[in-house]
């Protein structure tokens, strides 16, 4: 996400944690870094209010790591998602979101060593940005679809409605 920053002349925020054997974010990144990106960039090593930020009208795209709490805040929000699994469950909930949602694109990994590149995130980052990317127009499409459904007013009410129901007609 940081190297990305470096090819694209689009502002970004990456909220990361610093990589094994460094201290800080800081410490990890390029040098010169910093000085190519000022203006357009912000590259944070802490905790940041994510929800408040997806909201935000100025942010378009949104790369995350597949946790389920961020693909949720993801889902709610009108950012396009791009999908770069890190560990454990992210996998799948990566190849759930893209292959059958289809809400989001995964960054494609380099076969001889599964890492990701920085011309592999701004290839999936295009796709789903660039207002003629069929790829792009299919995701924008479902993820309104279910934006639309997640935030429809009573539906967890419903479920719970529904839960309470089931338990009264158990007890009878």
């Amino acid at each position: 996400m940081i190297l990305f920053s470096d090819l694209s002349s689009q502002a970004i925020l990456a909220a990361l944690k610093p990589p094994e054997g460094f201290l800080t974010i800081e410490s990890a990144l390029p040098e010169g870094f910093i000085e190519r990106t000022k203006g357009r960039g912000i590259v944070h090593g802490g905790w940041v209010q994510q929800q408040l930020i997806l909201q935000h009208p100025s942010v378009g795209c949104f790369v995350t790591h597949c946790g389920v709490e961020s693909l949720s805040e993801a889902m709610v929000s009108e950012c396009q998602i791009v999908l770069m699994p890190q560990a454990v469950d992210q996998f799948l909930n990566a190849k759930f979101m893209s292959l059958e949602l289809k809400v989001g694109v995964e960054v494609e990994k380099r076969d001889n060593d599964g890492y990701f590149t920085k011309e592999a995130i701004e290839k999936a980052v295009s796709l789903v940005m660039e207002p003629g990317s069929e790829v792009g127009r299919v995701v924008r499409a479902n993820h309104a679809k279910w934006r639309e459904f997640l935030l429809k007013k009573g539906l967890e009410d419903s479920y719970m409605s529904s839960l309470i129901q089931s338990l009264q007609q158990l007890l009878r």
